[in-house]
């Protein structure tokens, strides 16, 4: 069976993607891709080349992007590129030139998968005029990364500290990237083009082991394969085992966290004692990961299951916060501290919010019904001057508390209402004139509540979002 056959089975047996798929090939100029491209083109695919000029080796990468626009008129397919100021990004963003150009790379990838795909119609007549393809009608992006990709990705993170999933190397597919070249060896790849007098560009830079993967990749795993010459295949079944092993690991993690956890909203809600009971890290871990938690901070997670109810810790994306909530774990969006404000004119009826509407109305005190709900406030219309505030509560904040002659922080009332740090953060206060007439779905100022002399009121109520 010659490369293509196994090209095309490889791709059926994985079910990566149909017969008539538009593609989007990510090309670099280098080998890899330039037989991918081959490969695609030989089977029968119709694709869009994209290429991404970083800019980074002066007139060998504007050399690269000649030589990838010549790939249109070889295969007679559209050929798309994307120079960046990648140095520049990096400084800005504090990343590696590596961890810029890949961000910078996938985030162009992104937009372009992301144009309107065209009707089935308008790919049949495409298909029967033998039309090129185009960047709109991708339904995947192929990347061109094969076996030796794999291999050096399992060492990397296996040094640098992983789970078992690190373990199982580069997925074949994950979400529309496709990458059908993962079976195949770098030295298949370079036999193929040789075979077929494929022309392609070589990059200087990879036999510089400055880079971790160039370092792993032309020092240690050669290093290592005069102790143990079949060190690739090795590492290739390992590969295989770890995937099937992650198979069964997943099954039971997910059986005992949908057991554990409950969703409510955006958060998720794990009793502490139970989840300490199993005496796991890799339980709390598989819990806390899809939140932009690291490894590293199980040993955090557990000292917090010992701390005071309120303690929390934040995720190392910063997007996520678990919270010691009595005998709980919360784990919830973190929302900004930053008050937002929000000006309520006299002639508003209804005000669209972070946490739902306030639908507002003025009556005269004899078409007035009392309420006790937390979420209606009604108050003495006279008393009340526009335009109100709406906002966020911030430290230092305070109001008197219906029923109270003195005045009381909104922090201290809300933690005596015994609201969780998640709810404390939701809480938003409507003011007049400077002074708070309302914690908003909780308690209205003692200063604007009706009384016997009240002519009309003003009606306020929450509808949560």
């Amino acid at each position: 069976m010659d490369m293509l056959q196994k090209f095309q089975l490889f791709i059926s047996k994985q079910n990566l993607f149909p017969k008539d798929a538009y593609l989007l090939i990510a090309v670099s100029g280098g080998v890899d891709s330039i037989v991918l491209t081959d490969l695609c083109y030989k089977a029968g695919y119709k694709f869009t080349i994209a290429h991404c000029n970083f800019q980074l080796r002066g007139g060998e990468s504007d050399a690269d992007e000649i030589f990838v626009r010549s790939l249109g008129e070889k295969y007679k397919v559209e050929v798309l590129v994307k120079k960046f100021e990648t140095e520049e990004y990096a400084a800005a963003n504090k990343l590696s030139i590596q961890e810029a150009a890949r961000a910078l790379r996938y985030t162009w990838f992104e937009e372009l998968m992301n144009r309107q795909t065209p009707s089935s119609d308008e790919l049949n007549e495409r298909r029967s005029l033998s039309r090129p393809t185009r960047a709109s009608d991708v339904a995947c992006l192929l990347t061109a990364h094969h076996a030796d990709d794999n291999i050096e990705t399992l060492l990397m993170n296996f040094f640098r500290g992983t789970g078992l999933h690190g373990l199982t190397g580069i997925p074949v597919a994950n979400g529309h990237v496709k990458r059908p070249l993962l079976s195949f060896t770098k030295q298949e790849l370079l036999a193929y083009a040789q075979e077929h007098q494929l022309k392609f560009r070589e990059d200087a830079s990879n036999r510089s082991s400055k880079y971790t993967r160039n370092f792993f990749r032309n020092e240690l795993i050669p290093a290592i394969s005069k102790v143990y010459p079949q060190v690739n295949e090795n590492l290739q079944d390992n590969i295989n085992r770890f995937k099937e092993i992650e198979q069964l690991y997943q099954l039971s993690t997910q059986k005992l966290i949908q057991k554990l956890c409950k969703q409510k909203g955006a958060e998720l809600h794990i009793p502490v004692k139970q989840l300490m009971e199993y005496k796991n890290r890799a339980l709390i871990y598989e819990i806390i990961h899809p939140f932009g938690f690291s490894e590293k901070q199980i040993d955090e997670v557990q000292k917090l299951a010992d701390s005071d109810s309120g303690k929390y810790m934040d995720a190392a994306s910063m997007k996520f916060r678990l919270i010691k909530h009595r005998h709980w774990f919360i784990i919830a969006p973190v929302i900004s501290t930053v008050a937002q404000t929000i000006v309520i004119e006299k002639s508003n009826q209804e005000v669209d919010y972070e946490s739902g509407q306030l639908t507002i109305e003025k009556l005269s005190i004899n078409n007035h019904q009392l309420s006790t709900s937390q979420t209606i406030a009604t108050m003495d219309a006279s008393k009340i001057q526009f335009p109100l505030l709406l906002r966020k509560y911030k430290q230092g904040d305070y109001f008197y508390p219906l029923g109270m002659k003195k005045k009381k922080k909104v922090a201290r009332f809300l933690i005596d209402q015994k609201l969780s740090k998640t709810d404390k953060e939701k809480i938003w206060v409507l003011e007049s004139n400077q002074r708070i007439v309302w914690v908003v779905g909780q308690r209205i100022d003692d200063r604007f509540k009706i009384t016997p002399s009240t002519k009309a009121v003003l009606k306020i109520n929450l509808i949560s979002g």
